[in-house]
């Protein structure tokens, strides 16, 4: 399908593809021995400009479009997954900024994430939210004079101990559903009250969620993002961007899987021949291409709909679903053919295996997922009705 894309997306594809196997492969293993976060990784990825491809020039981006950030993210979950962890500095955390920002927060805050000299992070979700995040939070913010003091807690916040820079939503009207909702920039090295605690999921050392539990919190009233009430809409609109790429870690993971297991049925002989010979085997590797083939066409089309500012909501539920679903299917056909080769850290598909899994929750459930998609073609809810212009270039601020 590349032949299909501009060439300039090809150039990109290289670029991130010599980055990876030259300064990430070689030093990841240590980085993850030492469980310490590679931060000269993620500022040599923010001199590249891999992190601002969907942000104008203006603010320190590249400006290379949803296509090119989907190939970017593709890459390098193919190449090394645990390194897709640090996503977060071209994502939500410097969107909501953006979109919610006043001139003097962008100018503080958004060009440091994108070059990678500071890590960002974003705390929405509670333990007893799930897909209900604005209605469930119990998680409060209440104005004392020039700050605000937070108090509650959050879960599966990526490097929330060791983020310079976050989005955490409070609400400062707790009877007001998700209209009380306010979102502020955090900065948890410099406030007291901010105590994160890794949660333990099999993945990664490098890729943290965790627990933040926030005790009168201080966050200057200067770091509130909008006006109160506006958190819940600015972070809808940061993540419809979000969605439209999120199915190429997926997609990554799933041909990173399909090629280990092309290479290993290959290379593994069983009575004189290799196992890709056997018919078996050769069924699962069809499948697996077939699968691969239909979600990188549906993630490159809903990548493509956000640069050309058409309706995504819809086209990026059926590509973010499909490509989790064949993350799973690749990554457990692969580590079949591997044997029990496949459970030894040795190889990648272990690694692969647990990512796959967390595809299906990261940016909406694939539950979420399926109920608008089956709404739209049921006719009961149009998914794509709310469509105005939709891509950080095309949106502005607000």
């Amino acid at each position: 399908m590349d032949q299909m894309l501009p060439e300039e997306i090809g150039a990109i594809r290289e670029s991130i593809r010599r980055f990876m196997e030259t300064e990430v492969v070689p030093v990841m293993d240590g980085f993850e021995e030492r469980r310490e976060l590679p931060r000269e990784l993620i500022k040599k990825a923010g001199e590249a400009g891999y992190y601002g491809a969907t942000f104008p020039e203006e603010v320190g981006g590249s400006d290379m479009g949803y296509l090119a950030a989907a190939v970017i993210i593709e890459e390098i979950a193919r190449i090394d997954v645990r390194y897709g962890g640090f996503n977060q500095n071209g994502g939500n955390c410097p969107a909501c900024i953006y979109l919610g920002g006043t001139e003097e927060q962008i100018k503080k805050y958004v060009p440091d994430l994108l070059a990678g000299k500071t890590v960002g992070m974003m705390a929405l979700t509670e333990s007893g939210g799930g897909s209900d995040a604005a209605g469930a939070m119990k998680t409060t913010a209440r104005r004392e004079g020039d700050v605000y003091k937070i108090n509650g807690s959050k879960m599966w916040a990526t490097l929330g101990d060791e983020c310079d820079v976050g989005i955490l939503l409070a609400k400062t009207d707790p009877d007001a559903g998700a209209k009380g909702v306010t979102a502020f920039i955090v900065e948890p090295k410099k406030y007291p009250g901010y105590t994160a605690q890794p949660i333990e999921v099999g993945l990664s050392s490098s890729f943290r969620c965790c627990a933040l539990f926030l005790d009168d919190f201080e966050v200057p009233v200067e770091n509130r993002l909008g006006e109160e009430g506006d958190g819940f809409k600015i972070v809808m609109r940061a993540l419809q961007g979000g969605r439209a790429v999120i199915g190429a870690k997926a997609l990554g993971i799933a041909i990173g899987a399909f090629e280990d297991a092309v290479q290993y049925a290959n290379e593994r002989i069983i009575k004189g021949q290799p196992i890709g010979k056997y018919q078996m085997i050769q069924s699962q590797i069809a499948e697996m291409a077939v699968a691969i083939e239909a979600s990188r066409a549906l993630v490159y089309q809903a990548a493509e709909a956000m640069d050309r500012e058409l309706p995504t909501n819809r086209i990026a539920s059926i590509a973010k679903f499909h490509a989790s679903q064949t993350a799973k299917f690749c990554t457990d056909q692969a580590q079949q053919i591997f044997g029990g080769y496949g459970l030894s850290k040795e190889y990648r598909i272990s690694r692969y295996r647990n990512y796959a899994d967390l595809m299906f929750t990261g940016e909406g459930t694939a539950n979420v997922q399926k109920v608008l998609i089956a709404e739209d073609a049921l006719g009961y809810k149009v998914a794509d009705r709310h469509h105005g212009k939709t891509g950080l270039r095309e949106m502005g601020r607000r």
